[in-house]
């Protein structure tokens, strides 16, 4: 019998695209960060992908004070897998961006891997009025927006966060990006097996449709063999992974069609998936070989790792805390 394969599901708390008047529900507050983490590691979700906010008015941060406003109590209530953003803004330099992963030395971390034009100023014709004054320049001016990743980019970042044995979740926009990424692990700044997330949708980037999915699972296919484990955003379903993030009705009509797909095409035989929720499920998934211990400065001392079904995974006798 065929080994089945694994589901992790992943949530997004906060990303780095909304604003506070889009919806009410956004958390931008520590407080309310933390507690809608913990709530999405309770209702199944593994990993959890964070980015930081300003508390006073809710624009994107990429202050490590802010994050560490609220990783502890995530750490301390969730056995999650912690994924810090490095994206941030789309203004700020890749030094900027990776200083939280630097200071805090979580699990995973994102990865673009290409420059591009990353756009969504439609939104701004959406609101007559915006809670805070940032919002509308924020939305409006990102039609004059480039995402920098360039490769010496990528290599300064991989190059930095090497010695914290993080897991990189690759975003690849269009096909290019796994051409990219393809080159980047021939001189050696990633090795295999490695995490892939196809990104749908964002005006500058491969657009949502059933053929570009396939498109780019074939190629992904093509270039990395079985050396990979893939997930995809904007169609909220993807399978071995996993990533529920932005649900809304629509994007599930969308996902259960790209769903039937990926299961006719990509891989008939796939048996149902199994839902896990803990380290351990992701860890045994990519076999990192960090995890386990660290030291945190300035957030005091304690194990990161608390159950001893996580233990059982550590690969090295470092010890994390928060």
């Amino acid at each position: 019998m065929a080994r089945q394969k694994k589901t992790v599901l992943t949530c997004a708390i906060t990303g780095a695209i909304h604003t506070p008047t889009m919806s009410d529900a956004l958390p931008y507050a520590a407080d309310d960060i933390a507690a809608q983490a913990v709530a999405a590691s309770e209702a199944g979700a593994s990993v959890l992908h964070l980015h930081a906010r300003n508390p006073q008015n809710g624009s994107v941060s990429i202050n490590p004070d802010d994050f560490a406003a609220f990783l502890p109590r995530i750490k301390q209530s969730t056995d999650a897998v912690v994924n810090i953003s490095t994206d941030g803004s789309l203004n700020n330099t890749i030094e900027e961006r990776i200083a939280p992963a630097l200071r805090f030395s979580p699990e995973m971390c994102s990865m673009n891997m290409g420059s591009m034009n990353f756009s969504f100023h439609p939104l701004a014709g959406k609101h007559d009025e915006f809670k805070f004054d940032w919002e509308r320049d924020y939305i409006a001016n990102s039609d004059s927006y480039i995402f920098r990743n360039t490769f010496a980019d990528i290599k300064n970042a991989a190059t930095q966060l090497a010695p914290h044995g993080i897991k990189f979740e690759h975003e690849c926009y269009d096909v290019g990006h796994l051409y990219n990424l393809k080159f980047c692990m021939g001189i050696g700044l990633f090795k295999a097996p490695i995490f892939i997330q196809f990104i749908f949708g964002i005006l500058g980037g491969i657009g949502p449709d059933v053929e570009n999915l396939v498109f780019m699972k074939r190629t992904a296919d093509k270039l990395f063999g079985d050396n990979y484990r893939w997930s995809d955003w904007k169609t909220a379903c993807s399978f071995p992974a996993a990533n529920w993030r932005k649900a809304t009705p629509n994007r599930c009509k969308k996902s259960a069609a790209l769903l039937r797909i990926w299961a006719v095409k990509l891989q008939p035989r796939m048996r149902p998936a199994t839902f896990l929720t803990s380290r351990a499920a992701i860890r045994s998934i990519f076999d990192a070989p960090h995890v386990a211990h660290g030291s945190f400065p300035n957030l005091g001392e304690g194990p990161f790792f608390e159950r001893p079904t996580i233990r059982r995974f550590a690969r090295s006798d470092r010890h994390r805390a928060w």
